[in-house]
């Protein structure tokens, strides 16, 4: 029996699902857990790699690593407007052609390309880049900013597309971008006892509390120069942190789009905490 290694995203909208392991941890918390930060991608890689028992994970990177397991109920998600996913363009969405892509996160990538090919004229040339707009328009006719760079760029004179109200004007559905996943051997490992979907709920919880919004709010507006109100209003109205039925529907629309669209080899079936360990 061992601590379990969480591999977590360095994003503001982790912050309320990581609040009890930063914010005087539990000693449950301190005795079963082992955090480390890196980028979305980088915590798929760590499952993958099984140097990471748990990790917040693109959605789309399911399809690839085998025998994972979903957290019940937690998710990083949006119902409409996300803020934190915009394609930036020279050109009406219709007329893109070529996209540099900011590769830090493969559920966004994949939903630029889901987006183009269902709804906008077909499959485009999606190029990796790093994530600064400039450089990314100089060589393509798009460029997809993730995370906290979206929300800070400047859009003066392009066309900005928000990928989640995109998606929910095309489909009706919301947007999943990450859920929490656990490798299934690492649960054979874990402590007994340690109820892991209730720890990961009851974090989320308290990050979402009023107080725990507006701290988070005051530390981040420094970092990115963003006003305290422009922070908690992403916190409170653009991210949804709940696995709800609705978005259920949206992920397995996407993974069947993502599928047909040859962005994942196919729709993976995902499995959940509390259905595996109730058989």
């Amino acid at each position: 029996m061992r601590a379990l290694k969480i591999s977590a995203i360095s994003f503001l909208n982790t912050v309320p699902l990581m609040w009890d392991f930063e914010h005087e941890p539990s000693r449950e918390i301190r005795e079963n857990f082992e955090v480390e930060y890196t980028l979305p991608s980088q915590c798929a890689a760590a499952l993958r790699a099984g140097t990471a028992d748990i990790g917040i994970i693109p959605v789309i990177t399911t399809a690839t690593i085998p025998d994972l397991v979903v957290l019940p109920d937690v998710a990083i998600a949006a119902l409409n407007k996300v803020w934190s996913i915009q394609l930036l363009s020279k050109k009406p969405i219709e007329e893109i052609r070529t996209v540099a892509v900011d590769t830090s996160s493969r559920t966004s990538v994949g939903l630029t390309q889901v987006l183009l090919t269902k709804f906008f004229g077909g499959h485009r040339e999606l190029t990796p880049m790093p994530p600064v707009l400039g450089p990314m328009l100089d060589r393509c006719d798009a460029g997809l900013l993730i995370g906290d760079p979206a929300m800070v760029v400047n859009t003066d004179g392009l066309y900005s597309y928000d990928l989640a109200e995109v998606w929910r004007a095309k489909t009706g559905l919301p947007f999943v971008f990450a859920v929490w996943t656990v490798r299934k051997a690492a649960l054979a490992e874990m402590r007994p006892g340690v109820d892991l979907a209730e720890i990961f709920r009851r974090s989320r919880d308290h990050g979402l509390l009023p107080e725990s919004v507006d701290a988070t709010a005051r530390e981040w507006s420094q970092r990115m120069g963003l006003s305290e109100a422009k922070i908690a209003s992403y916190l409170r109205d653009n991210i949804h942190y709940t696995l709800d039925a609705e978005c259920r529907k949206g992920l397995a629309l996407y993974f069947k789009l993502a599928a047909e669209c040859g962005v994942i080899p196919a729709a993976p079936e995902l499995e959940f905490l509390k259905e595996m360990t109730a058989r």
